[in-house]
């Protein structure tokens, strides 16, 4: 039978039905343990069964995040400027923020952080991309979402610590594509987001999925705030 899917949606040279795609994996966790309880996330430390052996690895249990893309109808991306310590960097960066508060679904995590970070609400909300951060060392998982119809929100939030001198630059989706591809900005959400949108905006936006969409891919995808 042949392949309804338009050309460019279709797996390329993969035989057959081989679509790439991850596999979720299921271990015999011997004991998992938290070795270092962190302010915003902790340090555990599991043993499992793999390959007829016992394997010990430790990671940053994280509670996972959302990212958005705002996206205005100039094709401008929303973009902020803040201070990350770890790296010593003020960065360009899309609106982001944890999964950590119970319960709340992440959509609505989401445009939480698009109202905190860039005082602005959106009435198109869909999935752009996911991705896990560092899955060798932490079982962080992000979902960029792709905000449009934007609109001001009635007041500006007010925002302290590292977000309190927050820079906000709108920049064509060309040349936000452009920085990332001349290595000139280093943030993964903004570069898998930026480049996600460039080739779904090529594809007519086919490949966005709901924005209110299940996350069964999230290593905690059993907890209440991702059903």
């Amino acid at each position: 039978m042949p392949d309804p899917r338009p050309p460019d949606l279709r797996p390329a040279d993969l035989p057959g039905d081989n679509v790439l795609s991850d596999d979720p994996a299921s271990v015999d966790i011997e004991r998992s343990d938290v070795v270092y309880p962190g302010v915003v996330w902790d340090i555990r430390r599991d043993a499992f069964a793999y390959n007829d052996g016992t394997i010990v690895r430790e990671y940053v249990d994280h509670t996972g995040a959302v990212a958005i893309l705002a996206l205005d109808a100039e094709d401008r991306v929303l973009l902020i400027k803040q201070y990350r310590h770890p790296v010593r960097t003020r960065d360009w960066e899309i609106p982001a923020g944890l999964l950590d508060i119970a319960g709340e679904p992440p959509l609505l995590a989401a445009q939480r952080e698009l109202a905190e970070e860039a005082d602005l609400s959106a009435a198109q909300w869909d999935i752009l991309a996911e991705f896990y951060t560092s899955p060798g060392g932490s079982d962080e998982a992000i979902r960029i979402y792709l905000a449009r119809d934007l609109s001001a929100t009635a007041q500006p939030f007010e925002r302290t610590e590292e977000e309190a001198d927050i820079e906000v630059r709108w920049v064509p989706l060309d040349d936000a594509v452009d920085a990332v591809l001349a290595r000139r900005v280093q943030n993964p959400s903004l570069a898998i987001g930026v480049l996600a949108a460039h080739a779904a905006r090529a594809r007519g936006w086919r490949t966005l999925g709901a924005g209110d969409a299940a996350w069964p891919r999230h290593p905690k995808s059993g907890i209440a705030a991702l059903s």
